[in-house]
């Protein structure tokens, strides 16, 4: 791991300050927990401002697990372009993230996970790593003994049937055609969650040429019987959900044989279109890599040389997502945050207390209105009358703006005190009506798309591996709805049914869960602000449960922190875990929301902090606490060990950055109308005007 430390986050303290000179800190004995506040947040302030961009931006490494690193060997191995520079630092990486049993994790302290051991030691064959050697044979065995490549995850089978590692005809088929269902029928393109949508696309093309490269050598070790290596699966009853897409699978085995030929390549021609039309200008597809790297190899299995200009922007696009490391080693992040990171950096900054005309915050501000999305992308399928303004994750996405970015960048540009109001003003008009026009039926707000619920994707049996659906979730959702307080709209029906969807998703405990971070802290930490913001007092029944589970689920040390294995074992993990920065900085933030700012909870929470700080300024975060998919793909945002401790500590000093209103600011955002109906927003089949796209940066 990149981290410093061993996975400790410091040693317990009591709620006296005076264990604070147990750590590495100039924090003094005798302070209390004002002046220790106030002092961690002055040198977290000035570590964060040293991380700035000249542009304006902030970006953390992205960091997740070595299936990305594995994966782009292995996509440069199939299109002959692998060279020694790369697989030496690309293996460097790798070998470095192997744990003492020959395994390696999803994130950081997890158990072994069965194909991402095998796509690691897959690069490190290719890297030169010799079988017998320990390591190696130690990650063979370790494999073997949990039923080999034949109990892996589709996709790691997929990446070695390209190989002929595998067979194609024992994998699950996925037919071109799908690119021609239309929206209303079930199993559409656009029943799937935009990251989904975007690598199964591609992959139908994949799935219907079933290419194979020569092999460089055998994998006869990662097989419990190399002479049988593709043993038959079991077969699900009928009449269950999974026996009926088992049978639709083998039905699609049987159909490939009888498509007339000039009609699939009708389809992967369609098919082609669709991934070209959505490339972005820097060559990538949705700012994410695993989507950039199957339309890769889609479109060169089509015909599309390594010269072509679409392949050559798409190549130059991968090599961008890898971060080198001072010893040599070579990291691929999965994505880049700068839009996400640059938000939470200036709310961060401004509740801390920096002047809202601090040139760096304008700096910051004039990035962000420089990357609002006005032209429409997929989520328009769905919403054909609302007008583009949404912000997007990445630096480059215009097809994939997102709810949860577009929240708080508006709750970031509200914080600045801009040279040009009349220019935010409108944008941040553009993004409430946008957000507004994506809320789902149930009141809620899913992070790409409207009402991304159909229960048929998550059956497929090709889909078995993380999120395929995009359904709404409670920390977007108490994003969106904390957006739309401050912009004055707390009363309007939309944001009721908001919260009232949110009152209803409280879990019996008290907390909520968290889709998009780990997990009930996260969840917990999105509600409560969003509620007390939206007008509902601290002493709700609803806010009262969630305080007396955050203090309930405190560390001995003081801090907050909760591992992943709370997405499956919810009842033993929940709100369990080592104590990180990021977790605690939640937890107190909806502390100090609830106006618990002098219980001791939250005195021990500043104190660990406090405690756990560096004397640069920052803190050290080895656990994963981003998540991806719940589970299966988890996200260690190096930026968030920042960011959300000093949102804390800030809040903590100056209190809540808009608990009273500015009175010069409209009580409506700009062309929102009161009252109005999410149909009203530009929903489908209402004739609402479509809004003129205006320039980006607006």
């Amino acid at each position: 791991m990149t981290a410093t430390t061993d996975g400790s986050t410091g040693a317990a303290l009591p709620s006296s300050v005076a264990a604070a000179s147990d750590t590495d800190t100039d924090i003094p004995v005798a302070a209390g927990a004002p002046d220790i506040a106030a002092d961690a947040m002055r040198r977290a302030t000035e570590f964060l401002l040293s991380r700035q961009d000249d542009q304006g931006w902030w970006k953390g490494d992205l960091e997740t697990n070595v299936t990305m690193d594995a994966e782009d060997l292995l996509l440069r191995q199939f299109l002959g372009i692998l060279e020694e520079e790369t697989t030496r630092a690309a293996a460097l990486f790798i070998r470095g993230e192997q744990r003492e049993d020959g395994t390696w994790a999803t994130f950081y302290g997890g158990p072994g996970d069965l194909s991402a051991t095998i796509e690691a030691y897959v690069a490190l064959r290719l890297a030169g790593d010799r079988p017998d050697a320990p390591h190696m044979a130690r990650a063979a065995a370790w494999v073997r003994d949990r039923g080999g490549v034949a109990a892996s995850r589709v996709f790691t089978r997929i990446w070695l049937a390209l190989f002929g590692w595998w067979k194609w005809e024992d994998l699950p088929e996925l037919p071109p055609e799908l690119i021609w269902f239309p929206s209303w029928v079930p199993l559409n393109i656009y029943d799937f969650g935009c990251w989904a949508r975007q690598t199964i696309v591609p992959l139908t093309i994949v799935s219907a040429q079933r290419p194979v490269r020569p092999a460089p050598f055998p994998l006869d070790e990662l097989h419990t019987d190399p002479a049988r290596p593709n043993p038959p699966g079991r077969m699900a009853p009928a009449i269950s959900w999974d026996g009926a897409f088992q049978r639709l699978d083998k039905g699609l085995h049987a159909l490939r044989r009888a498509v007339p030929r000039r009609l699939r390549r009708a389809a992967m021609n369609t098919a082609a279109r669709w991934i070209i039309e959505r490339q972005e200008n820097d060559g990538c597809w949705g700012g994410i890599q695993p989507p950039a790297v199957y339309s890769v190899i889609a479109l060169h299995l089509l015909g599309y040389d390594l010269n072509h200009p679409v392949m050559r922007a798409g190549l130059r696009s991968l090599d961008r997502f890898a971060v080198w490391r001072e010893d040599g080693a070579r990291m691929i992040e999965a994505c880049q945050s700068p839009v996400w990171d640059t938000c939470l950096a200036t709310i961060a900054l401004a509740d801390a207390g920096l002047p809202a005309d601090h040139p760096r915050l304008v700096r910051a501000a004039d990035w962000m209105l420089g990357e609002q999305v006005v032209r429409p992308g997929d989520w328009s399928v769905r919403r054909p009358g609302l007008a583009p303004g949404g912000w997007a994750f990445e630096f480059h996405n215009d097809n994939y703006p997102d709810i949860d970015d577009t929240a708080e960048v508006v709750l970031a540009l509200r914080r600045v005190k801009h040279h040009d109001p009349e220019r935010v003003d409108n944008a941040i008009g553009r993004g409430v009506r946008w957000n507004l026009g994506m809320q789902s039926r149930n009141g809620a707000w899913g992070a790409f798309d409207v009402d991304n619920t159909s229960p048929f994707p998550n059956r497929l049996p090709f889909c078995d591996f993380g999120e395929v659906i995009d359904p709404p979730s409670a920390d977007v959702t108490a994003h969106v709805v904390e957006m739309l307080a401050v912009e004055g709209l707390a009363h309007d029906p939309r944001t009721r049914r908001g919260i009232r969807w949110l009152l209803a998703e409280q879990e019996p405990d008290g907390s909520w869960f968290g889709r998009w971070g780990v997990n009930y802290l996260y969840g917990t930490g999105s509600v409560v602000p969003a509620l007390v913001a939206a007008g509902l007092p601290g002493s709700h029944p609803a806010v009262r449960r969630a305080v007396s589970w955050l203090e309930s689920v405190q560390n001995e040390d003081g801090g907050w922190g909760e591992d992943l294995r709370s997405y499956r074992d919810s009842r033993e993990w929940s709100g369990k875990g080592a104590s990180t920065p990021s977790q605690t900085g939640w937890a107190l933030m909806a502390l100090l929301a609830a106006g618990e700012k002098e219980s001791a909870a939250v005195e021990r929470g500043i104190t660990w902090l406090a405690a756990t700080q560096h004397e640069d300024g920052s803190w050290d975060e080895p656990y994963f606490t981003g998540t991806g998919f719940p589970w299966d793909f988890s996200i260690n945002y190096h930026l968030y060990r920042q960011v959300f401790p000093l949102t804390a500590l800030g809040r903590y000093v100056n209190g809540e950055p808009f608990a009273k209103p500015p009175a010069a600011r409209p009580a409506e955002a700009p062309g929102v109308q009161p009252g109005a109906d999410t149909a009203a927003a530009g929903a489908p089949g209402t004739g609402a005007p479509q809004q003129p796209a205006e320039a980006k940066g607006g």
